[in-house]
């Protein structure tokens, strides 16, 4: 059997950033986008419970940031299909060394990279060109009342985006900036 996803770890343990082998020839490519056995070592656990596609019309969009609560927590597997985004994650786990803290990667239709966010994270991105498109696929399947979000912009997760921030969802504007108690998610 051929190896056809390679992780690379990151400073915040469990979230890793899947690169796919990508299959070319004068035809065109294949790039395999999930495979549950071939990703279970990197952390993957169970079915895809949902598959979702955003398209994002504009630069320097944000979305996010997004998580479900337990008993709903979900993992994600997050790839950009088509332009490039800063995608991020931050550690809500409470009690979890790295609490809060950001990371980020870019995706992009060139580089067959994904992230595989586990659950205790908050996700979101930022277009860094026109016409984006994301595939998600998550563990769980959505629930609204599980639903959180943080407020991109909260200086508390020191998230660097690259572009000023545009069309910020009315709900993700809403997100207040985290009290100096909070304490995360269970993880």
């Amino acid at each position: 059997m051929s190896v056809r996803f390679t992780a690379r770890a990151t400073p915040l343990e469990g979230l890793c950033v899947i690169s796919r082998k990508t299959l070319s020839d004068d035809r065109g490519f294949l790039s395999r986008l999930f495979c549950e056995e071939g990703l279970a070592a990197f952390g993957w656990q169970g079915r895809i419970a949902q598959l979702n596609e955003t398209g994002t019309l504009y630069k320097g969009t944000v979305r996010g940031m997004h998580f479900q609560r337990p008993p709903h927590a979900e993992i994600k597997l997050v790839t950009c299909t088509r332009g490039r985004v800063l995608d991020v994650a931050v550690d809500i786990r409470a009690g979890s060394l790295t609490f809060l803290q950001p990371f980020a990667v870019e995706l992009s239709e060139d580089n067959a990279c994904s992230l595989l966010i586990p659950k205790g994270f908050a996700h979101g991105f930022q277009a860094l060109t026109d016409n984006v498109r994301m595939i998600y696929a998550h563990s769980q399947p959505y629930a609204a009342d599980a639903e959180g979000g943080l407020n991109p912009q909260d200086p508390a997760l020191g998230i660097d985006w690259p572009l000023p921030v545009i069309n910020l969802s009315p709900r993700d504007a809403a997100h207040p900036l985290l009290p100096p108690d909070y304490r995360g998610v269970a993880a």
